[in-house]
């Protein structure tokens, strides 16, 4: 395949590949070549199976733990408590296989249609033929609609403009040529050429295939998205710190006990189903259910909010986001252009003056406004189907313009029928159009200014007077100054006459009516939405392919850049240096500043990774595939649903159905959400589950009877923890969660003070349950079996009130999250109702070594139970945890 085929002659690029451009290839030649090349075909990445999606879900530390604990139940024959944890095992995993596999049947609901033909010459004639069967030297033929089946070196063009924003990023379609270019020439600026993957826009033309399948620009990108590699999400690191961590507890801890058990003298079986008990319990087995199920709540909630995730940790990971990198074409911006200034005669009107309640009227008295609009209007062939406008961008912008002030454009052009056109040609850089007007007849001409300027020896006035048109120097002038904001400029031209002219003539004599300066709008709510990030610490930051000054333009409407701070940059591609070559300075002002401009995709790949190098969690919005690369590498990789390519969908993490950059800020607030609220439930079920095992320690190194029994413990991890714990999972959590700065993503789930915390709450309800074990062995000189019940319901009730201590010591005890949470009430009393049931139900309570109570024994219970949260609230008002 042929290098640099832009700074090649269009001739020589025929020459080297062997083709006559009048009748292109020949069927034997196209065999060889398709043999030698392979078909044109990007290599496909082999979808994820169900049974991959299924055998993942058990890849987590926690779940390696309560396996062990499974075997080591089975081993020493306790049936009861391996079959228990198996379950807690198998629900975990469903539920994670089930919300992913649902995620992945959405994105497969995504995929849209492509196009799968191409219209080539071959020996001679036009075929169609399937797409994957165009090779290097083929002709194609292009038309407005086509979706280019390949790259190519341009041979012949009319009017022919290319959508590239896919590829470069670039909002603006760019006009083609045929002229060679330097070699070094950017991807961006490369007119000459056409490239798989982008859209025609307008005109015609026909191009010499010079590169198929992977050696296309866009299947170098695909190979820079196979190649990038995506880390662990924030969470799984954290859990998997944690679950190590306690690991090493629980062996260490259920050898202690068994041992010292034994050294007291107790039973040898029944310390070492205690230690077997203390090991489940010490793993809170609640944990990857109460964690997988407050993913998944999330992920249902973001799906009906149009956002599907496809992967359950990437919730939690959007929460821990510290950057958020994003496109500009059509998701900061409406991915159009619209109206955005009109300079006139001894007049300038931007969005302020038309969207005035009072502008129409004023609008009537202005003759050069309406002559401009006139002229819109008429040399415009954009046109509604469907009720939506189709043609070219700056036509349909002038045309929704004119629809937004009232008018209806098909009537005003019936009144005017068109009797001529000379379409717009790249070479003179114009357009015009004849229409009957009466008896005379209309010219209405609009084009670049120095093409049509030239032509105009005078200008219209507002008051409708034809002028001298005499600086002709002050519109080029005031015409850089729009392009410099990053807009597109077309100027507009007009005259009356008595007959059709000659085309020679059609644009002689023109009366100047002024200029239009079009750019790619901000979406309406971006600006509020980048507030929002600000506010919450996260920093927003715009990478584009656009032009710097398109970019700084919008970056500075949006609330990125500030238009008073001339030091505040926009870095130009050119300007980001490879990896191996930053010097520190240089990382610096890449590491501050907000918009990038003219950036490929490997650039957007390495900026990414400079980001995350510096610790910084990276959420990555893109919809081109261009953006592949960089979504893939991103630690949450965000993709637009509806523009977005197949490309972008399949390596990103999210998929925003609406296309809403907006959505992101639901999703990030839903994220920080659940990480609080997995937090609060991890805290929860650690200090519960230390307070057995501390009280099993303390009673197997003393005299006193052991307050839990193996299956007692089963059941509190596996019901009274869980249902709580769930409770907390699934609460709305804070609502000033967006007000607060994001965590440091080197952070574990439990801090210093967490940890304080969990030690504290286990340790005062290890003191109220040791407290009544005591009290009623040594007081109330119970028997050995009631002793244990009263300590195994004290256990259950200050576990099951322990939930209200989690709100932070700030927070009012009577209304704060947790008590305005009504899953947490449900949960209390489906608990207790649990215990209830145990309690009358003969063969359960044989199970869990249940006895009948007097009502004195079980108000000793409460009044225990209760106590605890009095005690754990003194020590908290005290200053002593969270």
């Amino acid at each position: 395949m042929i290098k640099d085929p832009h700074h090649l002659e269009k001739q020589a690029v025929c020459e080297q590949l062997n083709v006559d451009p009048e009748k292109g290839l020949t069927e034997d030649e196209v065999n060889k070549r398709l043999e030698e090349y392979g078909k044109n075909r990007l290599q496909e990445t082999k979808p994820k199976s169900i049974w991959i999606i299924f055998l993942e879900q058990f890849l987590d530390p926690v779940i390696y733990i309560l396996a062990g604990a499974t075997l080591l139940a089975f081993i020493f024959n306790e049936v009861l408590e391996g079959f228990a944890v198996l379950v807690v095992i198998l629900i975990t995993a469903a539920i994670g296989f089930f919300m992913e596999w649902q995620a992945l049947r959405s994105v497969e609901a995504l995929q849209k249609l492509v196009q799968t033909y191409a219209r080539v010459y071959r020996e001679g004639r036009e075929e169609q033929i399937n797409l994957s069967l165009v090779v290097p030297g083929d002709v194609i033929i292009l038309s407005a609609g086509d979706v280019v089946p390949a790259d190519a070196r341009l041979i012949q063009v009319s009017s022919l403009a290319i959508k590239e924003a896919v590829l470069t990023g670039e909002s603006n379609q760019v006009e083609k040529k045929l002229e060679a270019l330097p070699e070094n020439t950017t991807l961006a600026e490369r007119k000459n050429m056409v490239y798989k993957g982008t859209i025609v826009s307008r005109g015609t033309g026909r191009a010499v295939v010079t590169s198929t399948g992977d050696h296309t620009v866009i299947g170098e990108i695909s190979s820079l998205t196979r190649e990038a590699t995506k880390d662990r999400t924030p969470l799984e690191k954290k859990l998997g710190k944690l679950s190590r961590r306690l690991i090493w507890l629980t062996i260490v801890l259920a050898a202690i006990i068994a041992v010292s058990g034994y050294i007291q003298g107790k039973k040898i079986v029944l310390m070492i189903e205690t230690g077997i008990a203390l090991a489940i319990a010490a793993i809170p087995e609640g944990l990857p259910i109460v964690a997988t199920i407050a993913l998944a709540k999330g992920m249902l909630k973001l799906s009906r909010r149009k956002v599907v995730i496809k992967k359950l940790e990437a919730v939690e990971t959007l929460g821990a986001t510290g950057i958020i990198c994003t496109d500009k074409t059509g998701t900061l911006t409406e991915n159009s252009m619209a109206v955005h200034k009109i300079e006139l005669q001894d007049l300038e009107l931007g969005p302020e003056e038309w969207n005035a309640a009072d502008f129409k009227q004023k609008a009537e008295q202005l003759q050069n406004f309406s002559e401009l609009l006139k002229v819109g209007m008429l040399c415009n062939n954009s046109h509604k189907k469907k009720n939506v406008p189709v043609g070219d961008p700056v036509e349909i912008g002038l045309f929704s313009f004119s629809e937004e002030l009232g008018y209806d454009i098909e009537d005003f052009r019936s009144k005017y029928p068109r009797e001529q056109e000379i379409p717009f040609d790249a070479e003179i850089k114009k357009m015009a159009t004849v229409h009957l007007e009466g008896e005379n007849y209309y010219v209405a001409v609009k084009g670049a200014l120095e093409s049509i300027i030239g032509s105009c020896d005078k200008v219209l006035s507002k008051e409708g007077e034809e002028v001298a048109l005499k600086d002709r120097e002050g519109w080029i002038t005031r015409a850089n100054g729009l392009a410099a904001s990053g807009m597109r400029i077309l100027a507009f031209a007009c005259k009356r006459v008595s007959e059709i002219p000659e085309e020679n003539s059609l644009f002689e004599d023109l009366i100047f009516l002024g200029i239009v300066g079009f750019l790619d709008p901000p979406r309406k709510d971006i600006s509020e939405a980048i507030k929002t990030y600000h506010n919450a610490g996260i920093k927003v930051v715009m990478i584009t392919g656009d032009h710097p000054d398109t970019a700084r333009k919008i970056g500075e409407e949006i609330g990125l850049v500030n238009p008073n701070d001339e030091v505040q940059e926009v870095i130009h591609g050119r300007d980001v240096p490879e990896p191996e070559n930053r010097t520190p300075e240089r990382e610096r002002q890449i590491l501050a500043a907000t918009v990038f401009a003219r950036m490929a995709p490997k650039q957007k790949l390495d900026l990414v990774d400079l980001y995350q190098q510096n610790n910084k969690v990276v959420g990555m919005l893109g919809d081109g595939v261009n953006d592949a690369p960089a979504l893939k590498k991103a630690d949450i990789g965000i993709a637009m649903g509806i523009r977005g390519t197949e490309a972008a969908k399949e390596v990103a993490d999210v998929i925003l159905m609406d296309d809403k950059f907006t959505s992101t800020e639901l999703a990030i607030r839903q994220g920080r959400t659940i990480f609080e609220n997995i937090r609060q439930f991890v805290v929860y079920l650690l200090s519960c589950n230390l307070a057995e095992i501390i009280s099993v320690a303390a009673t197997s190194v003393s005299s006193l009877p052991l307050p839990l029994l193996p299956l007692q413990i089963l059941f509190l991890n596996l019901v009274t923890d869980v249902f709580p714990a769930l409770a907390l999972g699934v609460g709305k959590g804070d609502k000033h969660v967006m007000e607060q700065p994001p965590r440091n993503p080197k952070e574990p789930i439990l801090t210093r003070k967490h940890w304080i915390t969990t030690i504290v709450y286990g340790l005062t309800i290890t003191l109220t349950v040791t407290a009544i074990t005591a009290y009623a062995w040594l007081v109330r000189e119970e028997p050995r079996e009631v002793v244990n019940n009263m300590a195994f319901y004290t256990l259950i009730l200050a576990q099951l009130l322990n939930v209200f201590n989690l709100p932070k010591r700030h927070r009012s005890f009577i209304k704060n999250e947790v008590t305005t949470n009504p899953w947490v009430w449900a949960a209390l009393v489906f608990s207790m109702l649990l215990v209830v049931i145990m309690y009358h139900f003969p063969l359960m309570a044989e199970v869990l070594s249940l006895v009948p109570l007097t009502l004195e024994q079980m108000g000793v219970i409460a009044a225990f139970g209760v106590g605890g949260v009095i005690l754990t609230q003194l020590v908290k008002r005290l200053g002593f945890t969270n």
